[in-house]
């Protein structure tokens, strides 16, 4: 069994929290996260999976909470929306921590009938696919490196090599697939996947038609990834209304297949204005989808580049799940089109700059979006850094690096 990193954040929650969530994509190891933990209390453990909980749930769900005592663990929460506000109830009445212990493969966040129930009262976790460091065994949170004072120092790192990267990219996170060493063995996994989350998790958030129409758009997306979210041109290419495409947008968000990554700007006011980047929230299915294997890539610079981007932007984002730091994650863009891949900024403003390359080497020129971005951000710009696939860690001038992949994870 893979080691969490995210357990120390669950187990400082359950500490002081009547309610915990920890929510995620279906098959990332939630069930088995929480249960490790409570292995040796006296627990009460119910998943909404089973159909006979699942209607006494719906029929009752006060009734149903009244006859438990002690720790519970209830599983798949989201197939249930009629258990917040009763869940909400119970607390009030009884505000004990780590009383409620909930998963739940849809992001709650993103519907706010359930999120309202138990705001102020319940702490919400997510648990990403496996982050490479967790696949590696590794120790460091690289975020935490990022933004660290002094300037962390730098070693340079074996690993990381074109090979190592394409197999990192199309295996991604999930336990399952990743045990899979046939890749059409793998992809019959990610298919199956698909299909439960379509037919069943979006189904249980949201009464839709037209579920073929959501396969579509996941592989367009997929083909797009790491790119900036163009919803009209999306619509357009998958003949779908605008408003069904925002609604259906929601839903691949929502049960954590697609994530945005919003543009950053020094001007508060513009920041929703500009267009977010859309990612997909694992590179092994956004691999499936298009058919990649390692061939593929590296005939396909473009595909490459693509993958590797939205393969350090999920890195990164789960990293943040359990950095001390807890940084924002953006994209940042110019009009006069000087970027940077990825831009994370902490709750003091400072900013950390991350350009993303998949070649072995590196130069001068591969620093110019950086270089800007430090002039726009002035004091606050903090480090910046440029990760390829070598093995050297190479100073290109004040607080610029270019820093080894293997860096996430060794």
């Amino acid at each position: 069994m893979y080691r969490r990193f995210l357990t120390q954040q669950l187990m400082d929650a359950l500490a002081d929290s009547p309610v915990v969530l920890v929510n995620g994509a279906r098959q990332t190891g939630k069930t088995t996260l929480v249960q490790s933990l409570v292995r040796d209390l006296p627990t009460t453990y119910y998943t909404l999976d089973d159909i006979n909980v699942l209607s006494a749930v719906r029929s009752d769900p006060q009734g149903f909470l009244s006859g438990l005592s002690g720790p519970i663990i209830l599983d798949e929460v989201q197939r249930a929306p009629e258990l917040f506000p009763a869940l909400k109830a119970a607390v009030d009445r009884q505000r004990t921590p780590g009383r409620f212990l909930l998963t739940g493969s849809a992001n709650i966040l993103l519907l706010p009938r359930l999120s309202e129930s138990l705001a102020g009262r319940m702490e919400v976790l997510t648990l990403w696919p496996l982050a490479q460091a967790e696949i590696s065994e590794g120790t460091t949170n690289f975020v935490d490196t990022l933004f660290a004072e002094p300037p962390p120092p730098w070693q340079n790192l074996t690993g990381g090599d074109s090979a190592d990267l394409s197999r990192r990219m199309l295996g991604g996170g999930y336990p399952e697939p990743l045990a899979r060493t046939n890749p059409e063995r793998r992809r019959a996994w990610f298919n199956s996947y698909l299909t439960t989350i379509l037919q069943r998790d979006v189904r249980d958030i949201a009464n839709i038609e037209g579920l073929t129409d959501l396969p579509r758009l996941l592989t367009l997306l997929a083909s797009r990834t790491g790119g900036l979210l163009n919803q009209a041109d999306i619509a357009r290419a998958v003949s779908l209304p605008y408003t069904t495409l925002l609604r259906y947008m929601t839903l691949l968000e929502a049960t954590f297949l697609v994530q945005m990554l919003p543009a950053w700007s020094s001007n508060l006011g513009l920041r929703l204005a500009k267009a977010p980047k859309v990612t997909l929230c694992d590179t092994g299915l956004a691999a499936s989808l298009l058919g990649l294997n390692a061939e593929r890539l590296a005939q396909d610079g473009t595909l490459r580049g693509q993958l590797l981007e939205t393969f350090v932007v999920m890195e990164m984002r789960k990293c943040t799940g359990w950095s001390q730091v807890q940084p924002i994650l953006f994209h940042w863009r110019t009009a006069a089109r000087q970027e940077v891949n990825l831009l994370l900024e902490d709750a003091a403003g400072h900013i950390v700059g991350i350009e993303v390359k998949s070649s072995a080497t590196v130069t001068a020129s591969d620093f110019s979006g950086l270089r800007s971005l430090a002039e726009t951000a002035g004091s606050r710009f903090h480090r910046g850094v440029v990760l390829y696939a070598g093995n050297q860690v190479i100073p290109f001038g004040p607080n610029l690096h270019a820093v080894p992949l293997s860096a996430l994870w060794s």
